[in-house]
């Protein structure tokens, strides 16, 4: 638009063009001009944030994937920003791809383990081994919840109160196991070992009934299923096999949620005591024995009275008597003589 030469308008705009070349021949102002674009960028990305935030999570059932397109608009607006800032600046592009070549390999170097996490970070997000507030137990047995899933790195809420982050590279080289992921129940087993003298079928039914005593374990119900095969919802205990001090019985049982099963197990072992240890029961719990025996010279020594040592032992012990074979050798030759002239 074009004012007319002497109005307050025309002035006005010429005296705003003439502050802004003055302020561009400023030292610094390419800096100044790249913050304030910046500034901008932020300001626009959270007001976007705020603005897609709800219906992002609205329609993208898992929670992952939506903070990971919320941070993708936040990180794509700055960029933005930044380049417009660095284009009004007077940056050359141009000089920034013919330095490319140069600075490729050095580049490949550095960003390599980035760019490697990013692109496990893409796979963890599409193959959905896990999601947000599943628990999860890794290979070396640290146990937690998964607080945070990123491009670069998942964050775990361990049960120790700690935070565990690992990078998605090694995150998927992992053995993660899901705790929690579709069906929260999980089985577990104890193993008791019973002598060859108890009542084997009572102890099994005491097991049994110890285990449904458990407010955490699951008495009864529909079968559980597991793919194709279908287990028994309640605690079933069986002979697993005969052991050298006792006969050894398995209890599998199914706990509603596993987010306590240590205090869990404690509880159906402490059950399992108290029903084995009633008198009644017939069950006795087995454990290792020695049964040391010793025949009738085992340990007997003939010891002198004055000395305390055994007889025969010492070095004031007489030299054993060795027989004298001389006068046997003597009549010897004198046979063979005599018997030699008689000839």
């Amino acid at each position: 638009m074009v004012f007319p030469e002497g109005t307050p308008i025309a002035g006005a705009v010429s005296r705003l063009a003439g502050l802004g070349s003055r302020l561009a021949d400023l030292p610094g102002a390419s800096v100044l001009t790249v913050l304030a674009s910046v500034a901008v960028g932020v300001v626009v990305a959270n007001f976007l944030v705020r603005l897609i935030g709800r219906p992002v999570a609205r329609r993208v059932s898992r929670q992952s994937v939506a903070q990971t397109i919320v941070r993708g608009v936040r990180v794509g607006t700055i960029g933005a920003a930044l380049l417009v800032g660095l284009g009004a600046a007077g940056f050359q592009f141009s000089d920034l791809l013919l330095g490319t070549a140069v600075f490729s390999a050095v580049i490949g170097i550095v960003l390599a383990p980035l760019v490697g996490n990013f692109i496990n970070g893409v796979f963890v997000l599409a193959d959905q081994p896990f999601e947000i507030g599943d628990m999860i137990e890794l290979e070396d047995g640290t146990t937690g919840f998964v607080e945070d899933i990123t491009i670069r790195y998942t964050k775990i809420f361990t049960l120790d109160n700690t935070f565990l982050v690992v990078p998605n590279g090694t995150m998927r080289e992992r053995d993660v196991t899901n705790l929690s992921a579709e069906d929260e129940r999980t089985r577990r087993s104890i193993d008791v070992l019973v002598t060859y003298e108890s009542d084997v079928p009572e102890a099994r039914r005491r097991i049994e009934r110890a285990a449904r005593d458990c407010d955490a374990v699951i008495d009864g119900g529909p079968d559980i299923r597991i793919g194709v095969a279908r287990y028994m919802a309640g605690p079933d205990c069986r002979l697993h096999e005969f052991g050298d001090n006792g006969i050894l019985l398995r209890l599998r049982y199914w706990v509603k949620k596993p987010y306590k099963l240590a205090k869990v197990q404690s509880d159906v072992n402490t059950k399992i005591r108290q029903r084995l240890g009633d008198p009644d029961a017939n069950v006795t719990m087995a454990y290792p024995h020695r049964h040391l025996v010793f025949d009738d010279t085992s340990g007997v020594a003939r010891v002198d009275a004055g000395s305390g040592t055994p007889k025969g032992v010492g070095p004031d012990a007489p030299a054993a008597a060795t027989p004298d074979l001389s006068d046997d050798a003597e009549s010897d030759r004198d046979d063979l003589s005599g018997g030699g002239a008689g000839q």
